[in-house]
């Protein structure tokens, strides 16, 4: 369980931490993107662009979560769950700003892409050694 937890937050902070690191690469990568960022007037490749940064934080947050608790499958689901708990609200806030197509793909797709990012590392990859005095 202990285990479980440290995945799901580790993953969590892997997702903001990344998140953030992208998106502000977007601003030098993108001409325009920083000018268009503070009233979201983001152009179609724009928001793809947003989009595709999500679905590479999301998948390296459940190679991160799987990589911390790799026998236990609930981490990825629960990490992806609480995103999309987190990010529903922020998504209906900003409703108008963006459109349906955009708010769908980011939504539907976080749970999915962080379980699938759990499932990229090897099967076959051990496990690490329990913890002294852990049970086996």
């Amino acid at each position: 369980m202990k285990r479980t937890l440290l995945a799901v937050v580790a993953a969590l902070v892997t997702w903001v931490l990344l998140i953030s690191l992208l998106n502000f690469a977007l601003r030098y990568v993108i001409a325009g993107y920083a000018a268009a960022e503070p009233t979201f007037a983001f152009t179609l490749s724009m928001q793809l662009a947003r989009l595709a940064i999500a679905a590479a934080t999301s998948l390296a947050a459940g190679m991160v979560a799987a990589g911390i608790a790799p026998r236990d499958s609930r981490a990825p689901s629960i990490t992806g769950a609480l995103l999309l708990v987190l990010f529903l609200p922020t998504h209906v806030k900003l409703w108008a700003n963006f459109p349906l197509w955009y708010h769908l793909t980011f939504l539907v797709t976080l749970v999915p892409l962080v379980v699938l990012g759990a499932r990229c590392l090897p099967a076959d990859s051990p496990a690490p050694p329990p913890a002294p005095g852990a049970p086996p």
